[in-house]
């Protein structure tokens, strides 16, 4: 088959396996394109045409792609929901690989936190929590498929027109990870934890995923956590984190009652085992939040008006961007006040994880220091990595079950430590 890398884009008008008609282009990455186009089969209804086309690739790693792929195409497949776009076929034509799917028509989060900001307003506390009930019940059920999206923002999730429940979008290749993808995980953990994250947003993403490739259920929330206090703040996260402590100080700049900020607070926890597991103990924390607990405003915080009158134009985000325009991670325009990184998608430039830079200087084999890096990192967050290096430089000729004692030392909860000394010894 003709490598995708020669394949040129493909022009308005053309008509793809003599159904779907391209209108237009809509973005482009690493791995593909994605289209506007309509479905002369269904009264040219509109539809989101994504071409897989890896750009850098050998041939070795191009049949890597297809197979991830084959895996979206079957994990798009299995989810049924209403608050996830549908995912309509999926065929090769052409020497190319194509994926279709539902389109949704409406407002990125992103543009309606804009106009509310317009008015001088934010998402207000109420607002923000049904916002969070409703996506925590398509988090529940992305995680019990096994998948999780590790890149929520405000730029994905989308508010369809004349309806009022929130749907998540931009499920791509290589977001989703299933149980059988990880083999360096112990099996406890094998459910959900990935090897590698290849995609992310700086300041939603949490640092294991950024520095250590981690992702989990709380990684996803963490991310939903941090979506809802810039709806609640309209400030970006890089401007509600101190840049020396790495602590949130989201509370200063938002009126909402302690109850409800402890519950954002534990979505926030830098270390992983610190957060909410599943989205379901986040959902029930919420339902039980009573409404005299959430009259009951923190004290000493500034206005909204004074907020919003010393920080007007912090927070631009793009124009009304649809399901269409943000896959492959199509470059949005922000305005020079708003400094947002860069969404990092494995469609763009992948974060390279920090692992990498354990270089082994003994005899333990290189594939184990990364399994010991990875399941402490789920305990302590990513202050592993500078552990284990400490103690390679320290104790060159330390033995498997030597090392493993010492790192469990790090870990405070007993139970935890335990647990984490036992999936080793089996093995070595």
């Amino acid at each position: 088959m003709t490598s995708p890398l020669t394949k040129p884009e493909i022009s308005s008008g053309t008509l793809i396996d003599n159904r779907y008609t391209i209108q237009k282009l809509l973005g482009q990455g690493g791995l593909g394109r994605t289209y506007l186009a309509f479905d002369t089969r269904r009264f040219n209804e509109p539809c989101v045409l994504k071409e897989f086309a890896p750009i850098g690739t050998g041939q070795s790693g191009l049949e890597k792609c297809r197979d991830l792929f084959k895996k979206e195409a079957k994990i798009l497949h299995q989810l049924q929901h209403p608050q996830i776009p549908k995912f309509l076929a999926c065929f090769e034509g052409d020497g190319r690989l194509f994926l279709v799917q539902e389109y949704i028509d409406g407002q990125t989060y992103s543009n309606l936190l804009q106009k509310l900001q317009q008015q001088r307003q934010n998402f207000s506390q109420s607002e923000v929590i049904n916002w969070l009930k409703n996506l925590l019940l398509v988090l529940e059920y992305i995680h019990e498929h096994n998948i999780i999206h590790r890149d929520i923002s405000p730029d994905n999730v989308m508010l369809p027109n004349n309806k009022n429940l929130p749907v998540l979008i931009d499920f791509g290749v290589g977001k989703q990870i299933a149980a059988e993808q990880n083999n360096t995980i112990n099996s406890d953990q094998t459910t959900f934890v990935g090897k590698m994250s290849l995609v992310g947003k700086v300041g939603y993403a949490p640092r294991e995923q950024i520095s250590l490739g981690l992702c989990s259920p709380s990684s996803d929330l963490y991310a939903l956590g941090v979506t809802a206090v810039v709806l609640l703040t309209g400030r970006d996260p890089s401007l509600l984190m101190d840049r020396y402590s790495l602590e949130w100080k989201w509370r200063l700049y938002s009126h909402v009652s302690d109850a409800f900020a402890q519950v954002l607070d534990k979505m926030l926890a830098d270390t992983p085992q610190k957060r909410y597991q599943t989205a379901k103990e986040v959902f029930t924390d919420l339902q039980c939040l009573k409404p005299e607990e959430l009259q009951g405003t923190m004290n000493n915080l500034p206005s909204a008006e004074f907020v919003t009158e010393l920080y007007p134009s912090e927070l631009k985000t793009p124009d009304t961007v649809s399901q269409l325009e943000v896959n492959f991670d199509m470059p949005k325009l922000h305005s020079s006040e708003f400094k947002t990184p860069d969404t990092v998608s494995q469609f763009d430039m992948p974060i390279t994880p920090q692992t990498s830079q354990i270089q082994p200087i003994n005899s333990l084999e290189p594939k184990f220091i990364m399994r010991c890096q990875q399941q402490l990192a789920y305990h302590i967050g990513p202050i592993a990595s500078l552990i284990i290096e400490e103690i390679l430089a320290e104790t060159p000729d330390i033995s498997p079950d030597e090392f493993v004692k010492l790192l469990a030392r790090e870990i405070h909860d007993l139970q935890a430590a335990f647990e984490f000394q036992q999936s080793f010894f089996g093995d070595y």
